[in-house]
This record gives C-alpha cells, structure tokens and sequence, in this order.
C-alpha cells in the first residue's frame, strides 16, 4: 500500500485570501480568486514541498458559521446560515482529515465573530496524540502589505491559536517563515507495517455508478451502505481480506463530481477522502455506468488516477441493463478507447453488481495488473528494445541536432521508471515519447499500469 503524502487543509471565513495563498504555494494559479465571497465551491488539491518536505494543501470554501460577513464586504453568493450545521461539520472534517491545518484570517477585517467561531470549532474536535492537540492548527493573517499591518496581526493572539504569521498572499511576502512553522508542524511519517504489504485497490467514479454494490458483492456480505441516492458514501470505507492468499484492502470511496458541483460542507471533504484514498492505492477500479454516456468527468478521474501514477481496471458496471446485440460490447471498447484514450493500456471489465455477471473477475485482474506495476526488466533487455526502436524509426532532429539515445535502465517499480540517457532531453518530442514507451510495452506488457519515462542528459 502506497503511503499518502501530508494533508494540510487551508481553513478560513469566505474572502481571506484562501485561493490567492493556495495559488501561492502550489506555484501556479489553479484556484479561481475573486472578490465575491464564496467563490470556491470545488476541491482544489496540489502537490508543493518546502525544505525538502512534499505535502498535499487543499483549498476548500470558506466557513462562516454565523451567515454574516465581514464589515465592508459582499454577501455570501449562497446564504450559509441555512447551513450552520453543515459548515460546522465541514470544519470538524477538517480536522479529521487533515495532518496539519492552515487557518487562515484577514488583518483588514480585523478578529471577526467567525474568526472566533470557526477556532473554537478547530480546537473543540482536536484530539491528543503523543501529548500534543492533532492536527497542529498554524494561524496565519493575510493582507500584511505593510509595516503598520504586521504590528496589526498581533491581535489575533486573541484567537489562542499561538503565534500568528503575518503574511501577504498576494506579493508572497512572509510566506517562508509560514512554511518553516507548517512543514515544523506535520507529524513524522509513521513508520511502516504490516499493512504496507497489503495491496490496496480503490473503488472510484463518479456518484451513482455502483461502487458500494459492487464492494458488497466482491464481499459477499452487506459491509458498506448501499443506496439508490447519489452521494450516499461520505467515507473511504476500507475493508480488509485475504484473496487467494495475497492479503488486500478494499476502498470505497465517496463519488467524484463534476467541478462546479461539488456542495460547499461535508460533500467538500468526501471528495478530499475520495482523492486521498486513491493516493494510497496501489490498482484504482474506475467504475463507469454502462447506462449512462461517457461524460468528461469519468475522464477528469481517470485523469487525477494517472496523475498519481496509480494502475487503473476499468470497470463497466450495470451490464445487465443494457440491450445487447453482437456487436454491444465492442462499440463500447471503442468508445471507452476513444474517450479514455489516455488509458488505452488498460484492461475493460463489463461487470453487474446486482447479478454478480463477472464480478469474480475484477480481484484476479486487479492483482495481475498489480504484479505488472512491481515488474522489473534487466537492462540489457531495455536497451535491445531501445536500439530495435531507434533502428525501426530514428530518433527526431530539431534546428539541425539529432536526438540521441545512450542508455537505459529501470530505476524503480511501482509504477515502472524507466531513466533514458540523452545528448539533449529537449529534442525528446512528446510523439517520440510515446513511440519508446508502445516500443516497451509491445516487448513486455504492463497491462493497467502507467510508464514513467525519465531523460537525463548524459555526461561528457
């Protein structure tokens, strides 16, 4: 089982600045910022490091507890006072989920009820661990943009929170002694166990697909919570058993939706669940609904699943209610090859949860294309396959220089990484790439499972 990296869970009332820092520190604008409060509605997770220390910040809509703003600023885009209960929820997730928290809050608005409220929440559902409040909870007050307004954020002292950190999210400024404080705060990787042998296999697509009917008969049993209503799931529930004498863990996970759509309060943090479970997976089972049209979304998740470098089944779920003919299944390969055509390594399972129609196939494939993500070639047979490749189609030349392939070796399994030796790692065209690895996968097949291939420039 593969081990997720820190979580750390940007928290605050609406319009503090949260999107802006978010874009901040995952170095690119991937959060949509704008004045009116409220904006964020999606899950935004990005990957950053400090000092050496990879970790996960998610970006979440704001949590205002009383349904009142800020002195000066605009109304909540959705009423959030209907939703105390939701929100405060939300904020409890928060620290559930999370290693650390980011709390952040605004020096122009000055401490707010909702700032109060909101880190009365944070505390009230922080638990001990080794005789210390986890999650750490790190204060940090947006809009410092000058010299008074950094003497200004010692009022947030007033929070009980600890050392506030001014910071300008927007000009970066005292955003380095604000990592240096969150990356102090994460808790140690835990040391590895049993569990890691396990192989994890994670159950993911969209709401309403199937994927706790499709849990409940890989068991046998009526383990997870089965419902006709989309959303239903809340947790990545996981589950453990012994298959053919390989112990696994089963994930179900809550359903991924389309961005736009995702509620603001617990449907937030189901997602978070959601993506996290499928960082910790070793084969995710992307579950599409046979009676339903391929949509962009089932897409966008098989995309964050190759993302995370993850080996993927795909799993065509509710086969019995299809009219079939002849010629039913091979339209829909073609269609899955098309419209997934970045998985067309993949191999397609059409399954029913409800009649068990090739359900004992799906643990048999998972595990298969499990061994071919720990599968390790010997060099000498790479480089055979690298030179037939060369000698069948040259390499490509750009602005007169000619690419040229020296050496390869597989430096790591889990997924399969494969480290090129070059003249010069730009003239590598993106085709030419993908040319070496069907060269590589035709020579051994690594069904389900992602090729990471590495140019490093060799040496004079």
């Amino acid at each position: 089982m593969s081990k997720p990296r820190p979580v750390v869970a940007l928290v605050g009332r609406p319009n503090v600045g949260k999107s802006t820092l978010f874009n901040r520190l995952a170095g690119e604008r991937l959060a949509v910022v704008d004045e009116v409060p409220g904006t964020t509605r999606d899950r935004l997770v990005a990957e950053t490091e400090w000092n050496g220390v990879a970790f996960d910040v998610v970006d979440t809509g704001g949590i205002d507890p009383t349904g009142v703003t800020a002195p000066g600023k605009q109304p909540l885009s959705v009423g959030s006072a209907q939703f105390i209960r939701e929100i405060r929820r939300q904020a409890q997730m928060a620290v559930e989920d999370a290693d650390a928290v980011l709390f952040l809050v605004d020096v122009e608005s000055g401490v707010t009820p909702a700032d109060r409220e909101v880190a009365d929440i944070l505390r009230r559902y922080q638990r001990q661990r080794e005789g210390k409040p986890f999650p750490p909870i790190v204060l940090a007050v947006n809009k410092c943009d000058s010299v008074e307004r950094f003497a200004e954020a010692a009022q947030f002292y007033e929070l009980g929170l600890g050392d506030p950190y001014p910071i300008s999210a927007m000009h970066g400024t005292g955003t380095g002694d604000l990592l240096d404080a969150l990356v102090d705060a994460l808790p140690p990787a835990p040391p590895s166990d049993e569990e890691e042998d396990r192989v994890a296999i994670a159950i993911v697509g969209k709401p309403n697909v199937g994927k706790s009917s499709l849990l409940n008969r890989l068991l046998g049993e009526e383990r997870a919570i089965v419902s006709p209503i989309a959303g239903t799931t809340r947790d990545a529930v996981d589950t453990y058993l012994t298959y053919d004498g390989t112990p696994m863990t089963l994930i179900d996970t809550a359903g991924i939706r389309r961005r736009g759509r995702i509620a603001p309060g617990v449907e937030k943090y189901s997602v978070l669940r959601s993506f996290r479970a499928i960082q910790r997976a070793d084969v995710a089972l992307l579950v599409l609904d046979a009676t339903t049209p391929i949509s962009a979304q089932d897409a966008h998740i098989a995309g964050f699943v190759l993302e995370a470098w993850k080996s993927v089944v795909v799993v065509v779920n509710k086969w019995d209610a299809v009219e079939k003919d002849t010629y039913t299944m091979q339209a829909y390969i073609e269609e899955i090859r098309k419209k997934l055509h970045f998985l067309d390594y993949v191999p397609i399972l059409f399954v029913s949860a409800k009649t068990g129609q090739r359900v004992h196939k799906l643990l048999p494939t998972a595990l298969q294309v499990n061994e071919a993500r720990l599968t390790r070639l010997p060099t000498s047979f790479i480089n055979r396959i690298l030179q037939e490749a060369m000698d069948r189609h040259p390499p490509p030349s750009k602005g007169g220089r000619l690419l040229k392939i020296y050496f390869g070796s597989q430096v790591s399994v889990a997924p399969p990484t494969f480290v090129l030796q070059v003249n010069a790692p730009d003239l590598m065209h993106f085709s030419y790439r993908r040319y070496i690895e069907n060269r590589l996968r035709e020579a051994h097949p690594f069904p389900g499972t992602p090729i990471r291939l590495v140019l490093r420039k060799k040496n004079k």
